[in-house]
């Protein structure tokens, strides 16, 4: 809608090489676990925190927005990138 405003919460990519070593063991190994013990349903889980680490990063996602016509386009990084507020 012309004058709207658009705001995404995305899980993005963690921008300190040394939390992302931390964060990837804890996405990829307590994650599912937790999926399979409260849902049982760990696939769900595993296919979640892959596709997380497959979609583009910040600025990519930034740069589409960009050209799909929104105008000033920014992000904030959350927990060192864990998320991103886009706007």
């Amino acid at each position: 809608k012309p004058g709207g405003r658009f705001l995404c919460l995305e899980f993005s990519n963690v921008t300190n090489p040394a939390f992302a070593a931390v964060y990837d063991t804890y996405s990829f190994n307590v994650i599912p676990k937790v999926g399979e013990i409260v849902a049982n349903d760990r696939e769900s889980y595993q296919y979640l925190v892959e596709s997380i680490r497959k979609f583009c990063n910040q600025e990519e996602l930034e740069g589409r927005l960009s050209k799909a016509g929104f105008e000033n386009c920014k992000y904030t990084n959350m927990n060192g990138g864990i998320v991103a507020v886009h706007k």
